[in-house]
Parts: structure tokens; sequence; C-alpha cells
């Protein structure tokens, strides 16, 4: 009994602590019943959202449009977004940010910010010299990075979202260009931590793209691989994508579609911006030719004209696309001159010939990186705003040799779609199909360290070493784990990006520093000097590349090994507790997870990945040295406590030309190298000692090199910095509601003074007294109200109100007395129409009581006499006066008669017939006399072998009662009833209804 009740207990340690896991579960889904997604384009973001009963809605922002402007105005005291802040590029360019993701990540040298500055003059660009960045200084009291400003866009955003969700929004998945390294990845990740948004995931925008169009075309895709490929020419940027779907077999789902994106091309500054530029120049430089002569000073020195040349630039472009000339025209472009040029579309592509020189780039390096064809590609779909320029088509049907080049997917809201269906897969508040993503890794990364090494006796020499550990198109997100096996001291390694050699030179400046993190490793040393006595196991760094394509040391462990003698003792209660746990959750060791134990996280039916390749030259040393294994199937297990049995050291699996690596221990733990675990009891007979293991945690210092994230403290005065900022605009949104208020109730009691109705139940003095304060506060509005505060404007309003508060309120009563009093009378009339109903029933069939009667006709009669008399003093009061016949009064009064008459009505829809009294013989009461043949019923002759007086089996006392002949049951069912009575067929008894009485 005792051995039962310890195997019990564990168990329902298990099931409370599973209940806890799902209390917490359902808790977290209160707050994160929507999410979202931000599409943020160079030009223009798309919001969507997901809530229950909205599948995958694009928001509306303020002015009901589908895409907002990626644009900000920040001055002294207020901001704008949106379409307000680009109708302020207008009237003030340098306060006004626009394409300010250019900067996102970069370094104060890096080419992009020199192009910035000479597109956009404008702008003051200041150095911070701790991060080698660059900021924007609108003001000397206002400055602002690049991160802050994006994240005032993404709290606008979440603010749409919200409003049209009706519901706070937490959780979001952002849309970054394919080509974003880590330090532009970290940035918007930093952006979205200023705004207080939880990013499930930064997903690339060529990924979403690739996601929407497979969702709606589920049925289409099957085991054949089908390669297509999206280019996606946007207003700042060009992509261009390979992916493959096809259906595969899933653990948890079985077949299951999936996209893989198989090779990628990219150029980060051809886009529908550079085309606008030159259209700018070329129509400043036709103004400029119109004024020659006139001493007129050069347009492009005046900010606000190159602004409006920019906004009709655009439009001229959107124009050309459809037509083979337009006439550009600005009213007051400068100095009060008005511009007209007339531009034709053989002009504009002149101007941009070598921009669609650079359209097949792109393609060329997808098909590169995928190591295909042309003539595999079954399908070119056109993505992005600028691919409706007529000359890119062109350009681009040639380079693909295609018919035609698809146009069958939404090219401005497919990222925004896919994004927002991938936020509801990663959302624990919603269930959605599954649609395996698998995206690839642009830039390789590779870990690089230095050992001594003995050539020659005597002769030690450095050696340095590389290891890839992330491959180009590599899938993700995905963990790998590195193994130094020859450190017993303190050592560094460092974190760099791999072979760039598929950038150009130009790009690679771009690209930035190829260095990431330096790591400092400490206490190794003091480590092995703690188990002098066990084996090492190497140290063990854990990294991870996650769904946002961020890389991150998870953790750096000293794992050591030695051989203990098993003892027989029995598990502990913690022991057992956490096995039962693990096996709840299907976590229990099987022997498919053992074989699959070495599995990469996200690939679990696969083997190592790419970026398990040793470099040339490097092989046999690094088969020593560092050893990167193939992904785990599971999270990387947390450090053991000292003295627990542990499996043995991690497996570090390589591919070297081809070669499978050999069969090692797994990290898993497995028994024996077939993967299948011994019996218990038989274990403890043949193998008296066993294998322990024991981890300790090894310090680590990080030295980022790329750009240095920003500290905690500086996060959180610049959230707060914003913080104080959406404040200062909510307080003058309120501000600017009470004004509007009072404004709107000054001159609209006004109005009312003058019509008749209100003038009825007025005298001159009141109206003369009301007018006189109104004209007060509207004088005090206009001289006082723009420094006044929101309480004083509120304020101001309450009191105006209270001095009309009676006029309004007997205006209102009098609007209410023909409706209310109508609608008592209707009560009252049918009130006593039931009384005198009830009371003509039989005393035989009478469900009610006198006392309920009696009640019903005191209510009644007291209503008639409160209305009466209330009426008729009412009349004799001037209209000027405090009414008595209130609203609230009548409904007050029909309430009242209401319940006495519903209380009846309720009792007699549920009462049951009173049984019939029978004659002293036991026999039925004979029928009435009028009754009909059908009534009586047929004599019923008995069957052979019974006689008449034999009694048939006895049906249930309700269906067999009979009605007495001095009186009729109480139909409701009037006439109906009777005509279905006539119908019955002879010999057989009607049967009762339900309403019947």
């Amino acid at each position: 009994m005792a051995a039962t009740v310890g195997r019990q207990r564990p168990r329902r340690l298990a099931c409370w602590a599973l209940m806890a896991v799902l209390l917490a579960d359902l808790l977290a889904l209160s707050d994160t019943l929507a999410v979202m997604s931000v599409d943020l384009g160079s030009e223009s973001m798309k919001v969507a959202i997901v809530k229950p009963g909205v599948p995958m809605e694009i928001v509306l922002n303020k002015e009901s449009r589908r895409k907002t402007p990626v644009t900000v105005t920040l001055k002294e005291n207020e901001r704008f977004f949106g379409d307000s802040a680009a109708s302020m590029a207008i009237k003030n360019p340098k306060a006004t940010l626009r394409y300010f993701q250019h900067l996102l990540g970069k370094q104060e040298n890096n080419p992009h910010v020199a192009l910035y500055r000479a597109r956009f003059p404008e702008h003051e660009l200041g150095f911070d010299p701790q991060r080698q960045t660059v900021y924007f200084q609108i003001s000397p009291q206002l400055q602002f990075s690049p991160e802050e400003v994006l994240s005032m866009l993404l709290n606008y955003s979440r603010s749409l979202a919200e409003d049209f969700a009706e519901q706070p929004i937490k959780d979001a998945v952002i849309t970054v260009p394919a080509f974003f390294n880590q330090a532009e990845r970290r940035a918007v990740l930093q952006a979205a931590r200023m705004a207080g948004l939880k990013v499930l995931q930064l997903i690339n925008d060529n990924t979403a793209t690739a996601l929407s169009y497979g969702v709606f075309r589920r049925k289409d895709i099957n085991s054949t691989a089908q390669n297509i490929m999206f280019y996606d020419m946007g207003a700042g940027s060009t992509v261009c994508t390979i992916v493959t779907y096809q259906t595969v077999k899933t653990k948890d789902a079985g077949m299951q579609p999936q996209l893989q994106i198989r090779g990628v091309g990219f150029d980060r500054t051809l886009g529908g911006l550079e085309m606008e530029l030159r259209l700018r120049e070329h129509l400043a430089g036709i103004f400029n030719e119109q004024r020659k002569g006139q001493r007129a000073k050069d347009v492009r020195e005046n900010p606000r004209a190159m602004a409006k040349l920019l906004r009709e630039a655009n439009r001229l472009k959107t124009i050309l696309s459809a037509n083979a000339d337009h006439m550009a025209q600005i009213e007051g472009l400068m100095d009060d001159v008005d511009f007209k040029a007339k531009v034709t579309r053989a002009e504009f592509e002149e101007l941009c010939a070598d921009l669609f020189e650079r359209v097949p780039g792109p393609v060329q390096q997808a098909l590169q990186s995928a190591e295909m064809k042309l003539d595999e590609i079954e399908q070119v779909i056109l993505v992005g705003g600028a691919t409706r320029v007529p000359r890119v088509q062109e350009v681009l049907l040639k380079a693909v040799g295609k018919e035609e080049l698809g146009k069958n997917i939404n090219a401005d809201e497919a990222a925004a779609v896919g994004a927002v269906y991938q936020a509801a897969a990663l959302s624990k508040a919603f269930k959605v199909k599954p649609f395996v993503v698998r995206d690839a890794v642009i830039y390789p990364i590779l870990v690089e360290f230095t050992r001594e090494v003995e050539e020659e006796p005597g002769v030690r020499s450095l050696k340095h070493n590389k290891r890839v550990l992330f491959g180009r198109m590599g899938p993700y997100p995905q963990r790998k784990v590195i193994t130094f096996n020859r450190y017993n001291h303190d050592f560094d390694f460092h974190i760099n990006y791999g072979d760039l050699g598929f950038l150009g030179p130009e790009d690679l400046r771009v690209f930035g520093s190829q260095n990431l993190t330096t790591v400092k490793l400490k206490g190794v040393g003091e480590s092995f000097k703690k188990y002098p006595d066990y084996e090492s196991k190497g140290i063990k760094a854990h990294f991870n590349l996650d769904e946002s394509g961020v890389l991150s040391l998870d953790r750096v462990e000293a794992v050591f090994e030695t051989l203990v003698e098993d003892s027989p003792e029995e598990e502990s209660t913690l022991t057992k507790l956490g096995n039962t746990i693990s096996s709840l959750f299907g976590g229990g060791t099987t022997q498919d997870t053992k074989e699959n134990g070495t599995d990469t996280v996200q690939e679990e039916e696969e083997g190592p990945a790419e970026g398990s390749k040793a470099e040339p030259g490097e092989q046999a040393e690094l088969r020593e040295e560092a050893e990167a294994p193939t992904e785990d199937t599971s999270p990387p297990p947390p450090p053991e406590p000292k003295g627990d049995a542990a499996p043995e050291g991690e497996e570090a699996a390589e591919k070297d030309n081809g070669e499978k690596p050999e069969a090692q221990p797994s990290e898993k733990g497995e028994a024996g190298a077939e993967g299948v675990p011994p019996a218990p009891e038989e274990e403890k007979k043949q193998k008296p000692a066993r294998k322990q293991r024991m981890v300790e945690e090894i310090g680590v210092e990080l030295v980022v090199l790329d750009l240095p994230d920003l500290r905690q403290d500086e996060l959180a005065r610049s959230a707060q910095k914003l913080q104080d900022l959406t404040l200062r605009d909510l307080e003058k949104q309120e501000r600017e509601k009470a004004a509007n208020s009072l404004e709107a109730f000054i001159f609209e009691t006004q109005d009312k003074l003058y019509q008749p109705e209100y003038q009825e139940v007025s005298t001159e003095e009141q109206r003369e007294d009301i007018s006189g304060r109104l004209r007060a506060a509207s004088a005090w509005l206009e001289d006082e109200g723009f420094g006044a505060t929101t309480v004083m404007l509120k304020e101001k309003l309450t009191e105006l109100r209270k001095l009309c508060q009676g006029l309004f309120f007997r205006v209102e009563e009098r609007k209410k007395w023909p409706e209310r009093l109508s609608a008592l009378d209707n009560l009252l009339n049918h009130s006593s129409m039931f009384l005198t109903g009830a009371r003509l029933i039989p005393e035989m069939d009478q469900i009610f009581t006198e006392v309920e009667m009696t009640t019903l006709e005191k209510v009644i009669n007291e209503t008639w006499a409160w209305k009466n008399a209330t009426v008729a003093e009412q009349a004799k009061l001037p209209a000027t006066e405090k009414p008595v016949l209130l609203s609230k009064d009548i409904e007050a009064k029909m309430m009242a008669l209401d319940r006495e008459v519903q209380y009846l009505l309720n009792k007699a829809k549920f009462a049951k017939p009173r049984p019939r009294p029978k004659d002293k013989n036991g026999t039925r009461a004979e029928p009435p006399l009028n009754a009909s043949a059908s009534d009586q019923g047929d004599k019923v002759i008995p069957p052979a072998g019974q006689t008449e007086d034999a009694k048939p089996i006895s049906e249930p006392e309700q269906e067999t009662r009979s009605e007495p002949a001095d009186s009729e049951p109480l139909e409701l069912g009037g006439p109906a009833a009777e005509s279905e009575q006539k119908e019955q067929p002879t010999g057989q008894k009607p049967t009762l209804k339900n309403d019947e009485l």
C-alpha cells in the first residue's frame, strides 16, 4: 500500500504542475486575443491584424487608406505621422523625416549615410561618437536616432491596429528586407522594444510574400516541387527570390505544404525612389532653364521647392506608367512662380537607362545562390510598386525568357498578409493550418580561433582555425554547438561573417563590418581545477540563430565525465516527478527520438546542415579542435547539479567530402550504439559502473564589433522619452477635443434659443441670461482659450451645461410625453381586458387565485388614478416651470404594471389541467349531448380470444381524462384548434397539447 501511494504522489504533483501551466497559458491568452503585422516599406507601410472573427484584415488608417506613408514630422510641441506628416513635408521639410530606415545599423562612414545626405540635404545629421552612428538634429533641443524615429512609427502603427481591433495589441510580426544583416536586424528589434511591442518574429518581406502566395494556393501544392520566382522592386530596393513549394511529411501534422527559400538576389539602391530623384533633378533643370536670365536662385537651394518637385516626380512616374506623356505642373513652385513642363515616357526611360540595365542583376544572383537554371523556374511573379513601370517589365521579361510575367498577387499587400498569417501561427490565441516555412541564411557566419600547435619537437606555433557555423543559404531557425577539446585555460574566439565574395565592392562597403563579436571565456581553468579526477569532454558553446535571423550565444559550458559505481538506491520523489512531467509533455526517451537526437532543431528529418562543413585545408585539425554537431531536436538542457547521473558527451557531427561522421555517443544519452535501452534489472547486473556528467557554466564576455547595441540605461531613457512624447500628444488631443466640444456647445445652444420649442418653455429673461453667458464664453475662448488648459476648458463647458440644464430638461420631457403616455394607455387597456377575461374562467378551470386578481386590479386602478391626477396637475402649470409629469415616472408605473401581468401570464403558461371528477360507479363522465361522434369515439372490437371485460393497458392519466358534461375546456388555440380536433380519425382520442389548459 505504501509503495502504491509513493507511486501515485509524483503523478498527482505532475498533474498539478500541468494544470498550473495550462492556467498560465489561459491567462496569457487573455492579453493576446489579437496580433498584428507591420510591413515596413521604404515609402509606405501596411498594417494587418488577426482577431477572433476578423481573419487577416488590412487596417485602415485615419484617412481610410490601406497603406500609410512612412513619414514622421517632429516639431517642438507636436508630432505628425502618415499622411499628415507627408503634407507637412512641403511646409517644413527639415522636420519631416522619410526613408530613415536606410540609416538603421549604419555607422557614420557608411556610403549609405553619404548617399542619404546627398538625397536629402535639408536634414542635419549629427554624429554619435559612442556608437559611431548618426542621428537627426531637428533643433538644438530635438535630436533623435533612426531607431527612435522608427519606434515612433511602430507605436503609431500599433495605435492604428488597436483602434481597428478595438482592443489592445502587444504581439507583432515585422517585415524587414532579406538583405538586412545582424546589426540592422538588432536595430529594428531595439526600436520595437522602445515602442513596447513584443516581436514574435522579424520575417523577411520576400518570405512573407511567398507565404501569402502559398497560403491561398494550398490545394495546388503537392509532392512535386514547384519553383516560383518573386521579383520585388519597391521604392528603395529590389529583391529576387526563388521559392520551392511542395508537401512534406511532418512529425506532428502529417503531410503539410512547405515553402523553402532556395535563392536570393538583391540590389540595395535599385527602386522607385531613385527614379523619382532623377525625375526631380530633370524637372529642376527645366525650371532653372525657364528662369534663365532673370537672375533667379537655383531651385535646388530651396528645400521647400525641392520637396514639391519630389512629390510631383512621384505623381509623374505613376502617370507615365500608363500614358506616353504628361504635363508636370506646380503652382507657386518658388517665388510665387508657377511651373509647367511636358515630360514623355521616352525621356523618363532615358533618364533611368542605367537603372533598367541593373534589373536582371538580382535574377542572376538568385539563380547562382540556388544553383538553378532559368528553365527550372515555372513562373515569375511581380511584387512591389516599382514593377508597374513598363520598361522594368520589358527588361525583366527578356531576362527571364518567359512568355509573360505573373501578376496574380496583390503587389502592395502580399507581405503584410503573409506576415500576419505567421503572427497568428506563432500566437497562442489562434490555431491555423500548418504551413512549414524554411527561410535561408543570406550571409554565412563562422567561428575563428587560434591555438598553439607543435609542428616539430620543441617548436610551437600559433595556428588559425575557421569553422563555418551557419552556411550560406542554410535553413534557419536552428541551433549549433561547437566543442573546443584542447583548451584547459581561459581563451577567446571570434564570430565573423564568412565568405562574402558574392557581394560586389560597393555592396561590401555598404555592408559594414564583417566582424561580429569577440567572445572572451573566463573560468575555464577553474573548472578543470574543480574536477581534477574527471575526464574533460570539451568546452561547448551553444549558438542560436532564431526565427528573426538574429544570432545569439546562449551559453558556454565545460563538460566533464567519470565512471561511478551504480547504486541500487530507489529514485527520489523529485526525480520521479521530473520523469512523470517529461512523459506527460511527450519528453519520454524512445528509440525514435534517440536516433534523431543530433538532428537540427528546425530540420528534424535531415542530417547535418551545410554549415557543418570544415573549410579546405583545416579539416584534419578541426576534427580534433572544434566540432560542430548537427542541430539538436530538443532545446539545450540546463546545467545539471553535481552528483546527478548524466548521459555521455555531446556528439559532434561533420560532413567531410560527403563521408558520414563516425558514430559517437549522443547528447541524449543513448545506451548502446544501436539506440536500444537495456532493461533496468539486467543493466544493474551487467554494468556495475556508469558514466556521470558534470556541467560547469563558463563566464562569457561579449565584445560587439559590428555595431554596439544600446545599453540598458540608454534604452530605458529612449523608451521614457518616447513615452513622454506620446503622453504629450494624448494631452494635446484631449485639449483639442475639449476646446472643440466647448465651441460646438456655444454655437448649438445659441441657435437653439431661437427655435420655437425652446422659446415655448423659457421666458425672455431666461433666454437673455443664457445668451449673454454664451457670448462671454465665446469671447473668452477667442481671447484666452489658446492658453487655457484642458481642465479649464472642461470646467467652462460644465458651467454652461449646468446653466442650460433646466431649459434642455423641459424640452426633452415635452418631446417624450406623447409616446410615453400612449404606451401607458395601451398597457392599461390590455391589462384591464386580461383581468376581465381571467375573471370569466369557470371555477373548475380557474388557475388564478382571488388575491392575485385583486392585486392586479389594485395596480391598474392606482395607475389610472396617478395618470389622470398628474396630467391634470401638469396642465395647470406654466410651460416655463419644472414639470411634474416626468417620463421616468411614467416608465416606472409601466414597469410595475407589466410585472404583475407577466407574472399571471407565466403562471397560465405552465399551469396543468385539474383532474375531472368520476361518478359513483367509477365510469367516466358522459360527454355533452352535443358532442360529435368523433369526440365520443367508436366501440373497439376486442381481438379473438379476449372478452370485452378484459381491460386493456391503461394509458397515462393525463391523456385519458374526460371533460365533464357541464363544462368545456379553455383552449388557447381558437378556431384552429377546433378544426384540428374535427380532423381526428374516428376511434382515436384527441391528443392534448402543451398549450391547452
